[in-house]
């Protein structure tokens, strides 16, 4: 298919504190040949009312969701967690409902989170991007584990030319952040994501990047209460050479 349409879906943690990713995005899905549209009335994808065991309001947000995307010949996010809400979820949510069941499952075959969108749809092959320093990357437990996503980031950062990727110990390990899970279970949540900087800070990278904003503003927290040097970015902005802003949590 040439130049694909694609509905943006921001995420609302890049709208509210990175909006930088969501203009990586668009870079890196227009150089690949689509048409990008961003639908002003999109919103929260509706995870932390599903998680929280709020299907009605879940399946209110779900239908106001579909009913922007649905147009566009795929639903692009800059985050596995909120692309395998939308894409695994939402079907489950509607089963068996005869006015929404259709639309939600021809929806979801549309959804794909950013980095997989590009390797394994539109078969980007050149990033055309620069970074004269060292990286590594953690997989992100939603977009592993529902998204089967970890080869692909890695073969698009291959393509960024001085990039040396230098892996972590146990880089598919949880980073403790999991949405609702680090305010209600603070405890576990702060000594799971220690033992991940401590990891991060022994791979000795200039740069932490992830494919989810949740998980990198979780590890850069305790990066800076910790100390430590390391800074994160979300991989987005490194493949679309967006790197003329503060790293994340960095106020410099």
């Amino acid at each position: 298919m040439s130049n694909p349409s694609v509905g943006l879906f921001v995420t609302c943690l890049v709208d509210l504190f990175r909006p930088n990713v969501g203009f990586a995005a668009v870079d890196l899905l227009e150089k690949a040949g689509c048409v990008v549209s961003v639908p002003p009335a999109q919103t929260c994808c509706g995870q932390p009312a599903y998680n929280s065991g709020d299907r009605a309001d879940t399946r209110a947000i779900a239908e106001q969701v579909i009913a922007a995307f649905e147009k566009f010949d795929y639903v692009v996010a800059p985050s596995g967690s909120c692309a395998a809400m939308l894409k695994k979820h939402y079907p489950e949510l509607f089963a068996g409902d005869a006015a929404w069941e259709e639309r939600a499952n021809a929806f979801s075959g549309k959804v794909f989170e950013l980095v997989s969108f590009l390797t394994d749809v539109m078969f980007v092959s050149d990033v055309d991007a620069h970074f004269d320093g060292s990286v590594t990357y953690h997989d992100s437990c939603s977009g592993l584990r529902e998204l089967g996503i970890s080869r692909q980031p890695r073969k698009l950062l291959a393509q960024v030319d001085g990039l040396e990727l230098k892996e972590m110990k146990d880089p598919d390990v949880c980073c403790g952040f999991g949405g609702t899970f680090c305010v209600k279970y603070s405890d576990i949540s702060n000594a799971i994501v220690a033992k991940k900087t401590d990891n991060v800070e022994a791979a000795q990278a200039d740069l932490l990047l992830a494919g989810d904003l949740g998980c990198l503003m979780n590890m850069s927290g305790k990066l800076h209460r910790e100390g430590r040097n390391t800074k994160a970015r979300h991989v987005a902005e490194v493949l679309a050479g967006r790197l003329d802003v503060p790293a994340i949590g960095d106020s410099k």
